[in-house]
């Protein structure tokens, strides 16, 4: 697309599908969720059972099977690289999110990171910032992280380098994230002026709905990661790592060794902010809390202490 306001875009295909929805066994709902925790570390209990059965009975109506044990037979035998597994996954993973969603942790960045980090540069440090979001979903906060950085740094962001990495496990989230476009109605808490700068207005067949602009989403990568895998591939030492209201749907171990592991990825002084109804352990993980869900990694840590946690497994409830 080209970067004129002026000029329209192609409205997504999108496949409805009708039919009644198959009922699930407890013992088809076990395996589906066994399989599920060990793909991606969500982790089920008893209260999902509706979720799983309403979600996935899409796949069974398109791919015409009749039980859900006909649906876990098929995703076993293509095994875990093939694109039904996916597919299951796109499907169980829940995604809600919104420009500058949990205000607190962009007053965080702009009235303390991002004044901090002007101040190191001040004293012979490069203009350099690296940020990740950890499970993205459709994209709003990697670029309410990077508005909020122009609108901060004004004439002198060409200067800065920004890179932030946006990951999640679902493809179809990351694909809608990576073309930037959002029904109007979505963006009705960012200030007029704001839209202006960083949004594009759609005409035609996407009248209604705005694209973030090029020279905002230039600035994030958008990239498939899955939590639980071991190791990430990433390279980088962040600055800033985004993960809220993810780790509420894995199992206390699980989300341990995440937090650990995300605490390590931190640069010393590193800022994590978490969901709001998440908590980081502080004792064997390098980290401070700051208070709002938000922690420091202190300076003097060096690789942090990780208590060895069992396979992966279900919750029973």
């Amino acid at each position: 697309m080209s970067a004129s306001p002026h000029d329209a875009f192609e409205l997504p295909r999108q496949s409805m599908s009708n039919g009644m929805q198959v009922g699930i066994s407890d013992r088809e709902f076990n395996a589906l969720r066994t399989l599920i925790y060990a793909a991606s570390g969500i982790s089920l209990s008893a209260t999902r059972r509706a979720l799983v059965c309403s979600r996935l009975s899409r796949r069974l109506r398109e791919l015409q099977l009749q039980s859900f044990s006909d649906y876990h037979e098929l995703v076993v035998s293509e095994g875990p690289d093939s694109e039904e597994y996916q597919l299951m996954i796109n499907c169980i993973t829940t995604n809600m999110t919104s420009f500058f969603r949990e205000n607190h942790h962009f007053d965080h960045l702009r009235n303390k990171v991002l004044p901090a980090l002007r101040e190191r540069v001040r004293a012979g440090h490069p203009r350099r910032l690296r940020v990740w979001s950890a499970g993205c979903s459709t994209g709003e906060e990697p670029y309410s992280i990077a508005m909020a950085c122009l609108n901060f740094w004004g004439t002198t962001a060409a200067q800065w380098d920004l890179r932030i990495l946006a990951s999640d496990i679902d493809t179809e989230v990351l694909a809608r994230a990576d073309a930037g476009r959002y029904p109007a109605d979505q963006l009705e808490n960012i200030p007029q002026d704001q839209l202006q700068t960083h949004f594009l207005r759609g005409r035609g067949d996407w009248a209604g709905f705005c694209q973030v602009r090029p020279e905002v989403r230039q600035l994030v990568a958008f990239r498939q990661l899955n939590l639980i895998e071991d190791p990430w591939p990433i390279r980088t030492q962040f600055d800033l790592i985004f993960c809220r209201n993810v780790l509420i749907y894995f199992d206390h171990p699980t989300k341990n060794r995440i937090i650990s592991r995300l605490a390590d990825t931190l640069t010393e002084d590193g800022t994590l902010f978490l969901g709001h109804s998440e908590s980081a352990e502080t004792t064997t993980t390098g980290l401070m809390s700051l208070g709002n869900t938000t922690y420091r990694r202190r300076a003097a840590a060096g690789a942090a202490a990780v208590t060895p946690v069992p396979a992966l497994k279900p919750a029973d409830t």
